[in-house]
């Protein structure tokens, strides 16, 4: 699997990444085995957060990774932090700070290679949280920084603060969630999908050089449930079985494709406890669609070109 630059950050990493929100349906010796199976498929990034679970996630990733074939320094771990569950988004230096502290704890981790600001807080000081990127990397605890949920004008906010460059921001991409996409097709028209929802995210990911990192690869709706053979979505469902058939893939790995081809540098989050799952779908990273093949799932995810 051909590597990617992480933004501009100079972290290789596989287009496909294990996320590890769901981990703890494992035991310890079948989240080894997971982590085990997706670093031999070619995966070398895992995204955790630190309300998975209520932490329980980043804990039992740390302990399966301790008991992997591979070493720590082979891969990278990414979380993200700035929610209190329940409570509130809290992007405050004495949250942010016990925060990282805490997911490291769990981690069993001196510390992690990137760390996401988990959804925007509207009462976030910018400079304030440079201040906290700048100890946590100069002690060591992170390399790179991102965000996650934020359109444009939260990125642009936070970036004029902070001296490193935000190298990615986690947005929710698939087949069934296309908002971002939807718009530039409809630039200059009046219907509902050419309201911008995100501010033209896309586009600007793009010129900043920023990764997007793609959660709910497989959902439609918000976590209402997954479109691979869902008897609600027959003519997508056609498309992805034609196209496995023409790639020698599975359809997991021609929808995380379907992402992948998009221009730019994308990143899939895959969140299965499924080894042999996240094999297959680790084969995404290998095939690059057509022109037309894109179009065509496109289209039979029932969207529209004008």
């Amino acid at each position: 699997m051909k590597l990617i630059n992480l933004g501009k950050s100079g972290l290789l990493a596989s287009p496909i990444a294990l996320g590890v929100m769901r981990i703890t349906k494992l035991d310890v010796k079948g989240a080894t085995e997971l982590l085990d199976r997706a670093y031999g498929a070619g995966i070398n990034f895992f995204d955790n957060a630190d309300i998975y679970d209520g932490g329980k996630a980043e804990t039992l990733f740390g302990q399966a990774l301790k008991n992997a074939s591979f070493s720590r320094d082979d891969v990278l771990v990414q979380t993200k932090v700035g929610i209190r569950p329940g409570e509130a988004y809290d992007f405050s230096k004495e949250h942010l700070v016990e925060a990282v502290d805490a997911s490291l704890k769990r981690l069993g981790l001196d510390y992690v290679d990137t760390l996401l600001l988990h959804r925007p807080d509207v009462l976030m000081e910018p400079d304030d949280i440079a201040e906290v990127f700048s100890d946590l990397q100069n002690a060591g605890k992170v390399r790179q920084f991102g965000v996650s949920n934020f359109n444009p004008g939260q990125v642009e906010l936070l970036q004029q603060a902070v001296g490193q460059h935000l190298f990615a921001n986690q947005l929710q991409l698939s087949l069934k969630h296309t908002g971002m996409i939807d718009f530039g097709f409809h630039t200059n028209m009046t219907d509902e999908r050419a309201t911008a929802h995100d501010d033209g995210i896309l586009e600007y990911s793009r010129l900043h050089h920023m990764t997007i990192q793609a959660w709910s690869p497989y959902q439609y709706g918000f976590f209402e449930g997954v479109f691979i053979d869902n008897p609600k979505f027959p003519e997508l469902n056609k498309k992805l079985h034609e196209l496995a058939d023409k790639y020698g893939v599975d359809v997991n790995a021609i929808a995380a494709a379907w992402i992948l081809r998009i221009p730019g540098d994308f990143q899939v989050i895959a969140g299965t406890t499924n080894a042999a799952r996240i094999e297959g779908i680790a084969k995404a990273g290998d095939i690059t669609l057509t022109h037309q093949d894109w179009y065509d799932l496109y289209l039979a995810a029932g969207n529209d070109l004008p």
